[in-house]
């Protein structure tokens, strides 16, 4: 009979899938290629989720790294921007092309420029991307003197669509600012893409990172399709459970699955952060279906809290401080807890003032 995983429990394995029940004494970059890489749409989002997770975490850490090219910012997962490791990036980049392919096609940049030689394009590009990093606004008119007769935006933004490109420095690198400008993976690495890249092992990672979880979680967390072939390939690898709605939940046979009533401490996530965004149902942390606060135009604005594991809060950072702002009323020992720790972030993004105000609750 197959085991039955309440959600307390799948909640407890995810926080521990993704080091968030203790912090953990582990290289920066161990951590970034276990958690299969990291939101980075909000550029400094990595450092504040490194530092949720890592015993003795430094910024600078992650800063070398970036300006080293052991890691780099690129799109990927449900076309969105993640930072990963370089080794990453040349297998994960290849594998989530048809993502970007498939996000490219359905947009207004692809019905604006029907009819147009797109190989021709992509390597005018390439070769213009290459020839130094450049941002979108830079690259539009070099394409738009090629293509007078196209939008030069669709242009811009069909090249950064449909190439292996990365996001260079200072882009993302703690206490420096830069624009958003692109380079091919390729040139930016010295080392070719994998061209073989096969599902498998990328499914049994977000296993061990996110499990257990269904077809429709890693469908969701990849934004690829048809994975309900590789689960069944590897079913005989992996471990089977059921969720309290009947679900099938794949997982690998010796993973963490914590006591569900281990303590979860609260954790302060930045904008973005894959633990609320890589599951098709994602109660398991996120209660009530309050929806993640990620606005559109520059991106979130407001963190995210977790209070026994869950989502139960926001926080901003402000010139007074930090302010967090629960859903419903918090118990004297919560607010403790979560006011002890807002000041530790506080101190750690060398805020000035480190009071936490809570702003209802």
């Amino acid at each position: 009979m197959t085991a039955l995983l309440s959600q307390r429990a799948l909640n407890r394995a995810a926080l521990e899938r993704q080091l968030l029940l203790r912090r953990h004494r582990r290289p920066a970059l161990d951590a970034v290629e276990h958690l299969v890489g990291m939101q980075a749409q909000a550029p400094l989002a990595p450092y504040v989720g490194l530092w949720s997770r890592l015993d003795g975490f430094e910024p600078d850490e992650l800063a070398s790294a970036l300006t080293e090219r052991r890691v780099v910012r690129t799109s990927l997962m449900r076309a969105t921007i993640h930072l990963v490791t370089a080794r990453d990036a040349l297998a994960l980049v290849p594998l989530m092309r048809p993502v970007l392919e498939r996000g490219w096609r359905g947009s207004p940049f692809a019905r604006r420029l029907t009819g147009l030689d797109a190989d021709e394009l992509l390597a005018t590009g390439r070769a213009l991307l290459e020839e130094r990093p450049r941002t979108r606004a830079e690259l539009r008119p070099l394409l738009a003197a090629r293509w007078p007769d196209r939008d030069g935006d669709s242009l811009a933004y069909t090249v950064s669509y449909l190439t292996p490109l990365v996001q260079v420095p200072p882009r993302g690198v703690w206490g420096a600012h830069g624009p958003a400008a692109w380079t091919t993976t390729e040139s930016w690495l010295g080392r070719p893409l994998d061209p073989a890249p096969a599902p498998d092992a990328t499914v049994l990672r977000y296993l061990a990172a996110f499990g257990p979880a269904t077809v429709n979680d890693m469908q969701t967390w990849s934004g690829l399709t048809r994975l309900r072939e590789v689960a069944d390939r590897l079913r005989p690898r992996l471990r089977t459970f059921r969720d309290e709605a009947g679900r099938e939940l794949f997982d690998l046979p010796d993973a963490a699955r914590p006591d569900p009533d281990t303590p979860a401490p609260p954790r302060f996530l930045p904008e973005y952060d894959n633990l609320l965004l890589s599951y098709a149902d994602r109660s398991r942390v996120i209660p009530d279906n309050h929806s993640v606060p990620l606005p559109p135009g520059n991106g979130g604005t407001a963190g995210t809290v977790l209070i026994d594991g869950l989502f139960r809060a926001t926080w901003q950072r402000g010139p007074t401080g930090l302010t967090v702002e629960p859903f419903s009323p918090l118990s004297a020992r919560e607010r403790d807890d979560v006011a002890a720790e807002g000041a530790r972030l506080a101190a750690f993004m060398r805020t000035e003032c480190r009071d936490v105000r809570f702003a209802t609750g």
